[in-house]
């Protein structure tokens, strides 16, 4: 039966599928963490109350790279190279959304509208990956080599979501609420197709490493293309409401350490 878990299963039980997965995770996690790390950095002078969650934001992802990286060291892998058309987070910046690296490389202070865009952007990237953990979590809980690190960083990435869910909500009393929604409309509507074109490329390597027959790989394409419909009909919704959270300054405090996996 082809499910979730069972797919997840067989990427898992395969060293090189395992390796490629783990890699592509923890690329992404590390960008992300760098990115935040520069816009804490670069926070204007009328925002400098986020600076510290910003950087708490980008903290938390630098902690999941090494998380990924630590399960590759436990099973005796190294990294693999990480194929651009499975690079998310390059991806996304390719296709104007969020702050542009270059940008981000400089010095000069950012806007307040330049952090409006910021966590429009997380706030979308962030209901994905809080989704994509949540799957996990759901599967692997138990399992004795991902559990603990599917749950922390499930956690993390609930936490990271109620954070730009408030901090939006604050930003739109403040007189930002049109530019919000337009720009939290043009990210959900750019990162539903980035996500299923990074989803195509990432089975297509995965099906090569696992030898997939021709048949498997169809059905698996067609899931994807299936969930890019729903989503550019009606899903991309779900990526633009707002609502106060139930976890309130969930990036209020320190980062919390990864677990040991020796």
């Amino acid at each position: 039966m082809l499910s979730a878990r069972n797919l997840f299963q067989e990427i898992l039980d395969d060293d090189e599928s395992f390796r490629l997965f783990c890699s592509i995770a923890a690329g992404g996690e590390s960008q992300g963490g760098w990115e935040n790390g520069r816009i804490a950095a670069l926070v204007p002078e009328s925002q400098r109350a986020l600076a510290p969650k910003i950087a708490r934001h980008g903290a938390d992802e630098d902690k999941h790279g090494r998380i990924f990286n630590a399960l590759l060291k436990k099973r005796g892998l190294r990294p693999a190279e990480v194929p651009r058309e499975t690079d998310y987070t390059m991806l996304l910046e390719k296709h104007g959304i969020g702050l542009a690296h270059e940008q981000l490389r400089g010095e000069e202070r950012l806007s307040e509208r330049d952090i409006v865009t910021y966590l429009a952007h997380s706030r979308v990237t962030e209901q994905r990956a809080s989704e994509q953990m949540a799957l996990l979590r759901r599967h692997f809980a138990d399992h004795p080599d991902l559990g603990r690190a599917v749950k922390m960083i499930s956690n993390d990435e609930d936490n990271h979501l109620a954070y730009c869910h408030e901090e939006l909500l604050r930003l739109a009393r403040a007189g930002h609420g049109r530019t919000i929604q337009r720009t939290l409309r043009e990210c959900a509507l750019a990162e539903i197709r980035v996500y299923r074109d990074v989803s195509l490329a990432v089975m297509d390597h995965m099906g090569r490493i696992l030898g997939w027959p021709r048949a498997k790989s169809a059905v698996l394409a067609a899931g994807i293309h299936a969930v890019y419909a729903y989503e550019r009909l009606v899903g991309w919704r779900r990526m633009v409401s707002l609502e106060q959270p139930e976890r309130r300054d969930a990036l209020g405090g320190p980062a919390t350490p990864e677990p040991g996996f020796a």
